[in-house]
């Protein structure tokens, strides 16, 4: 028997729901209903397969169903605490989290690379950092939203582009703003940059959004499904402010034909991505806009389950749970370790 604990941040105590009520955090509210998602699809899956045990993360203000197996921190508990304790009671760690502030990659050390399972700490955090994945892609020669420096710009340049201020390790189109001006993008970057809050600025890509889920292993690199992400940009002139801030409603599951030409095309994007970035490994994400001259354009890799995940395996027909095992090398033979 596998002995598996999965741990989602948003509904495992990382965060307290009443924050999403506040003016600065309202889209905190969206993300839990994500992050809920996400995790029970996965628990859901799991507990679906033979020879594995699952218990997961929930928190106290969550009311779980008796016969689901949880557990939650202990009071004054930190949540790398936490999760170091509850992981060192299972043969491996399946974790859900933002990248922000480091957040992914604390938590695989405190699960320790043995348990982990995911992509490894090298990939992480390189896929943790906007600049640094754009850097790296362009330097596999694929086509991504480089990081662009304020001081590089005349004033007259770029008249009729716009420009993306966002944190370089944000989530979830959270605090991302899009301006029609240049002059406009580089005093918020600037004034982000002073307040020490790590800001990237690139240039907004006209087309369609669109995800991609993958299946690695150190064997090779599996498309399973070609999303759409429902993304809006409010025109800045109606709200009458300088800024448009982009709001993700949520992602529609396999909407592409991988056997289609853009997907073919797709496919061999990921695989591409996959090469440029060791690591990878799990369920992993890529977010693309596919522009009408350029074709599909990087935006950003997400080292860990997404959105995508919730009714993915019922919309293929198979445990991807179970797939995404066996690309980690774990089988039922697996033992507890000391």
């Amino acid at each position: 028997m596998i002995k598996l604990f999965v741990y989602e941040y948003l509904t495992g105590g990382g965060i307290d729901p009443a924050l999403a009520g506040e003016p600065s955090l309202l889209d905190l509210g969206a993300l839990i209903v994500e992050g809920r998602a996400m995790r029970d699809a996965l628990v859901a899956d799991l507990a679906e397969l033979d020879g594995v045990q699952v218990t997961f993360a929930s928190s106290r203000f969550e009311n779980v169903e008796p016969t689901r197996s949880h557990c939650i921190a202990m009071p004054g508990e930190s949540i790398t605490g936490f999760v170091a304790r509850v992981a060192r009671q299972h043969d491996h760690a399946w974790i859900i989290a933002p990248e922000c502030d480091g957040l992914l990659l604390h938590l695989h050390d405190s699960v320790g690379a043995a348990r982990w399972l995911g992509c490894s700490k090298e990939a992480i955090r390189t896929a943790s950092s906007k600049s640094a994945t754009a850097a790296c892609l362009e330097a596999h020669g694929i086509a991504v939203t480089a990081a662009l420096e304020p001081d590089g710009f005349a004033p007259e340049t770029g008249a009729d582009l716009r420009w993306v201020v966002k944190p370089d390790d944000g989530a979830g189109g959270l605090d991302t703003f899009v301006y029609d001006h240049i002059e406009d993008a580089c005093a918020e970057y600037d004034a982000r940059a002073a307040a020490g809050r790590n800001p990237v600025m690139q240039q907004w890509v006209d087309g369609e959004p669109l995800s991609l889920s993958l299946v690695c292993s150190a064997h090779g690199v599996e498309l399973v499904s070609i999303n759409r992400q429902l993304i809006g940009l409010p025109d800045a002139a109606a709200t009458g402010k300088t800024a448009r801030v982009v709001e993700f409603s949520g992602v529609e599951i396999n909407q592409i034909d991988k056997r289609s030409a853009q997907g073919v095309e797709l496919e061999t994007l990921a695989r591409r991505v996959v090469s440029a970035i060791p690591g990878l490994r799990g369920f992993v994400g890529i977010d693309v806009v596919w522009h009408a001259q350029r074709g599909p354009i990087v935006i950003e890799v997400n080292p860990r389950l997404t959105a995508a995940y919730a009714g993915l395996s019922a919309q293929l027909g198979r445990n991807l749970a179970g797939d995404l095992l066996k690309a980690h090398g774990v089988t039922s033979t697996a033992g507890a370790r000391a």
